[in-house]
């Protein structure tokens, strides 16, 4: 697969995953200083590792949101706890993913993940987006 086909494959998953609404955003937002991250994330991270089949979407929404929440990553965090439910991730396997980086990333971490968790799903109550 070519650099253009990568690209064209990861801005299917990217929509997929995060949705169209974020990816708009993302491409109104790019510029001459960004627009080769931009490119450089869509061709690798979702072009080449979330278009692999060796893991379902499911699996690497989770195992995403437990690296955010071990690099403190709280932007990434709050995006791709919300684009887990796009993968069939529900609170109950959220809340499992954040309990077991209690152990391994530390409470203050899961502390912090639990918030923003919290936080991202009352903003999509107050979306009317209830999945559970």
């Amino acid at each position: 697969m070519d650099d253009r086909e990568k690209h064209e494959q990861g801005m299917k998953i990217r929509r997929a995953v995060l949705g169209d609404a974020h990816v708009d955003r993302a491409q109104r937002n790019k510029n001459a200083f960004n627009e080769e991250f931009q490119d450089l994330i869509t061709r690798y991270a979702w072009g080449e590792i979330w278009t692999r089949p060796g893991l379902p979407p499911h699996t690497r929404s989770c195992i995403t949101i437990a690296m955010m929440v071990a690099l403190n990553r709280g932007d990434e965090l709050r995006m791709h706890i919300r684009a887990a439910f796009n993968n069939g991730v529900t609170r109950e396997e959220i809340k499992e993913v954040l309990l077991q980086t209690a152990i391994y990333c530390g409470v203050p971490a899961a502390n912090t993940a639990f918030h923003i968790a919290g936080e991202v799903f009352a903003e999509m109550e107050a979306q009317g987006d209830s999945r559970r």
